[in-house]
């Protein structure tokens, strides 16, 4: 209220053509002590502004690798976890029974093999048996002690040892290869009873919560959704001309209005493409650790594009009403308020676009109490 009445006074001051009362009113008051500085043209850093949005470096979707109904979500939105942490678990029922099932599938085929060594143990000595029984026969036979018929029954059943054996060890292979199997079935079962158990892929945040216990949850079907903790950066887009001036590495201002700094970041990937509406490209800026940064937060980048003269007055000369931009110029040793545009700040200075001319006495600092055409005294 009181800038728009100093505005109000400015204006009435103008419109009347400066009335001797007014002037004599301003004589009376003791000047006031102020400092300037003369508004001047720089060697200026062009710049081009791009805002964009926080994101994450690492978002990760949390899903399921099972059909199964969700018995317990441990976490919320907004919780921290570590990596590896237990974050869901599902119905374990059909889990543990196929576990079971394999674990039994091998307990009987451990019993199988035992009966099988024995049955291999007594067709090895049926073996030696039937060979040394052939053996004699044939020694006999040469002698003419025996009849052709008694060797051939000799050598039979030589024969049917030998098959005996040889089905034997077969049917070892066979439970060998069941034992196995079952081992492989039990191993698989409790490897799928792990996936259960859902655990966070890195430390983080849970930024956002998609399941509820009793849901069920199918393969590939998105739980949670997790951002690593403490890596942010900045993506904005860029206009087109500025494609072959932004390279990989640079450092460039980024400033957070939410949280109300300027941070130095650094371009770690630019995507060549142009966006055929907008005639801009991609540029990602990885932002240092900041306390409370968050996806979604609104972010300027400002990158350069050369030097031009500009003018340029102290950010201390420079005063805001809401949306208007004000300072005091120095004329006839009273104080005259100008209304501004203003540019880019830094380093304690700040461009001004119109409103004001090279070589203008402005006062700097400007103090809240100066008015319009109050009387004033450089020092």
């Amino acid at each position: 209220m009181r800038f728009l009445a100093m505005v109000g006074a400015a204006l009435a001051l103008a419109a009347c053509g400066g009335h001797e009362p007014e002037k004599r009113s301003e004589s009376k008051s003791a000047p006031v002590a102020v400092r300037t500085v003369p508004a001047a043209r720089v060697e200026w850093s062009d710049s081009i502004e791009a805002s964009g949005t926080v994101r994450a470096r690492q978002t990760g979707t949390v899903a399921s690798r099972l059909m199964a109904y969700v018995r317990e979500v441990r976490v919320r939105a907004g919780d921290a976890v570590g990596a590896g942490q237990v974050v869901v678990t599902l119905d374990a029922k059909e889990m543990d029974t196929a576990v079971r099932q394999a674990e039994a599938m091998g307990v009987e085929a451990t019993s199988a093999q035992a009966e099988v060594t024995q049955a291999i143990a007594a067709a090895q000595a049926q073996l030696e048996l039937a060979r040394v029984t052939h053996k004699r026969m044939t020694d006999l036979f040469s002698r003419k002690s025996v009849t052709q018929q008694e060797l051939d029954e000799a050598t039979a059943r030589l024969r049917m040892a030998e098959a005996q054996l040889a089905g034997a060890n077969a049917k070892r292979n066979q439970v060998d290869a069941r034992i196995l199997q079952a081992g492989e079935a039990a191993e698989s079962a409790k490897i799928q009873r792990g996936y259960l158990e859902i655990r966070a892929p890195f430390a983080g945040r849970v930024m956002e919560r998609l399941v509820e216990p009793g849901n069920l949850a199918a393969p590939g079907q998105p739980l949670l959704t997790i951002e690593q903790a403490g890596a942010y950066r900045l993506e904005v887009p860029v206009e087109e001309s500025l494609l072959g001036a932004v390279r990989l590495g640079d450092r460039v201002p980024v400033f957070l209005e939410s949280l109300e700094k300027e941070l130095d970041a650094r371009v770690v990937e630019i995507v060549p493409s142009v966006d055929a509406l907008s005639r801009s490209f991609t540029v990602k800026l990885d932002l240092p650790g900041v306390a409370n940064l968050r996806t979604g937060m609104f972010g300027k980048a400002r990158f350069p594009r050369g030097m031009r003269k500009a003018l340029v007055v102290p950010s201390a000369a420079i005063r805001e009403e809401g949306s208007l931009r004000y300072l005091m110029t120095v004329s006839g040793g009273q104080a005259r308020l100008r209304m501004v545009t203003v540019g880019g700040a830094r380093e304690g200075s700040v461009e001004v676009m119109s409103g004001l001319t090279d070589g203008e006495t402005v006062v700097s600092p400007l103090a809240p109490a100066l008015s319009d055409g109050a009387a004033v005294e450089v020092r």
